[in-house]
Formats: structure tokens, sequence, C-alpha cells
């Protein structure tokens, strides 16, 4: 028996209200659930105090029993200081660069440092050849 907690949608058509419920992974979005943990209501500003309420109690003894939250829950929860916040994954697998690019990637960051450092040498020399020039122009200016 795989445990979720999840959003139940309940309301009137264009006017969604969710439950926050614990329910089997196997059992319908808007079916039997095991307990009431809290609603949602998105049709009120952000700020408004019963936008999101829940029974944090509750939620901590059924994640400890090992029900999963689903992502939008987590969410939500995490917005309301009940769990972790949400982390998003950051780059999925599939839209990740491959290796060929890496590699090219990598050519390209090694070559620009390389060319950094070389101008760093270069910019260094200069400084050490100006007192030189200096005396050189002393001299001229005595003879």
């Amino acid at each position: 028996m795989s445990l979720r907690i999840r959003l139940s949608r309940g309301g009137a058509k264009k006017r969604p209200f969710y439950r926050i419920v614990v329910a089997e992974a196997t059992s319908p979005r808007d079916g039997r659930f095991v307990e009431k943990l809290g609603t949602y209501n998105p049709m009120l500003p952000q700020d408004h105090e019963h936008r999101l309420t829940v029974k944090e109690d509750r939620i901590k003894h059924w994640v400890s029993m090992g029900a999963l939250p689903t992502d939008r829950v987590h969410k939500l929860l995490g917005k309301a200081g009940v769990m972790d916040p949400f982390v998003y994954n950051e780059q999925p697998k599939k839209s990740a660069p491959g290796k060929k690019r890496a590699e090219r990637e990598a050519e390209e960051a090694a070559k620009a440092a390389e060319a950094a450092e070389a101008a760093a040498a270069a910019a260094a020399e200069p400084a050490a050849e100006a007192p030189a020039e200096e005396a050189a122009a002393e001299e001229n200016a005595e003879a």
C-alpha cells in the first residue's frame, strides 16, 4: 500500500477548491482517501490566511509513516514552512549537452585560460621594461 499526500479537487466549474488528503496511490484523484489534512483555495489572494490551511502535526505523522507528497503539494507545504522547500531538477538529463559538446566546451575554456595567462604575462613585461626605458631617456638627456 503506497500512500501519497495529494490534492483532491472540489468546487464548481472554473472555481477550483482542493483538499489536501492522504490517499492510496492507486485510488482516483477525487475518490477514496484515508484522511483530510488541509485545504487549498487558489482563488484567494496569495497573502490571504485561508488560501492554504494544513494540519502540520498530521502531515508530519503521515510523512514519518512513509507517505510521499506530490511535487505540487511539496511546493505548497514548503512555502507554508511545514516541509523543506521543494528543489526543482536543475537540468533534465534529456536536454543535457552531449559528450562531444562537453569536450569542445572544455577545450575552449582551456584556450581561454591560456590566452588570459598570456595577456597577464604580456601586461607584466612592459611594466618591467619601463624603468629601463626611463634610465635610457635620462642618459640621453644628460648627454
